[in-house]
């Protein structure tokens, strides 16, 4: 080997890993003792028992951990207990984009009041649960002005929008799942 050779270091990523039911938090402190930079972001969330209102912290992302490795760690990491797998396609894991995880983490440090959403993108048809166009369903579209749902008549090949929050949509798929 030559004195001019240079070896690249490898930049560790972050991955979603899918973890046992309610073992989020848990696998974090695993993780982190081996090593590793964690993120499970969370949520305060009220429940109610028969004799009291309880303040629980959640996950936001139930089910899954976030974890920065290298793809050299990979194995070290599904081989901790509790992960079932990373996040990936077709058998190759993907990791997550930088940009995303540094915007979870600048939301959980604002202190903000968060919660889970619904995942929803321009096209999606929703269900709308709440105010006063409650029961339509129709398509989500996104525009400068905001969030529009949109209804055709397929015969006369025309539709209306009315301006709507998110907050009073779910996906179709959701709604048609608790029905």
């Amino acid at each position: 080997m030559s004195k001019n050779t240079v070896f690249e270091v490898e930049t560790p990523r972050w991955y979603a890993l899918v973890v046992k039911h309610q073992h989020e938090r848990k696998l974090e402190f695993q993780l982190h003792a081996r090593g590793w930079e964690t993120l499970v972001p969370t949520f305060r969330s009220q429940r109610r028992w028969s004799d009291r209102i309880k303040e629980i912290e959640l996950p936001l992302f139930a089910g899954y951990v976030f974890c920065r490795f290298s793809s050299g760690e990979r194995m070290n990491v599904e081989d901790t207990p509790g992960v079932m797998r990373i996040v990936g396609f077709g058998g190759i894991v993907a990791p997550l984009e930088d940009r995303d995880v540094a915007e979870i983490q600048a939301m959980v440090a604002s202190k903000a009041n968060l919660s889970p959403w619904p995942f929803l993108k321009a096209g999606d048809r929703v269900l709308v649960e709440k105010g006063p166009l409650k029961g339509i369903e129709g398509t989500l579209l996104r525009d400068g002005n905001g969030t529009r749902l949109i209804v055709g008549v397929e015969l006369l090949q025309r539709s209306i929008a009315a301006e709507i929050d998110p907050s009073m949509v779910v996906p179709l798929r959701r709604a048609a799942a608790r029905a």
